[in-house]
């Protein structure tokens, strides 16, 4: 079976430690838990990075690149390239994604 290594950009670094700093100031216990949970959802990608979805708002708009996991409510934003697995985002699903995903992936590009 292939295996895909799997890499997170500076943002999706950046966002798993704002939701992590925004529950453990609540509960320590849970963010850790929340932590260990997406972490390990993410890590799952390296065995079949297929199995999320398309991103449906992008694909709307013609932009099949991208797939999701869906943790609670997290939304967790990737592509595939050869035998990588980039995680791009990590976003609440509670928040509009279509308008954060196009700022975050377009400033992506520019890096």
């Amino acid at each position: 079976m292939k295996k895909y290594s799997v890499v997170f950009s500076k943002g999706a670094e950046s966002d798993l430690l704002e939701i992590v700093n925004l529950y453990e100031s609540r509960s320590r216990n849970f963010a850790i838990e929340l932590f260990k949970t997406v972490k390990s959802r993410i890590l799952e990608l390296s065995a079949s990075p297929e199995r999320g979805r398309q991103v449906p708002e992008l694909e709307h708009q013609g932009i099949g690149d991208y797939r999701e996991l869906i943790e609670g409510n997290y939304r967790i934003v990737y592509s595939i390239s050869a035998e990588l697995v980039m995680i791009h985002t990590i976003v609440d699903s509670r928040r509009n994604l279509e308008e954060i995903l196009i700022k975050k992936l377009h400033l992506e590009q520019k890096e």
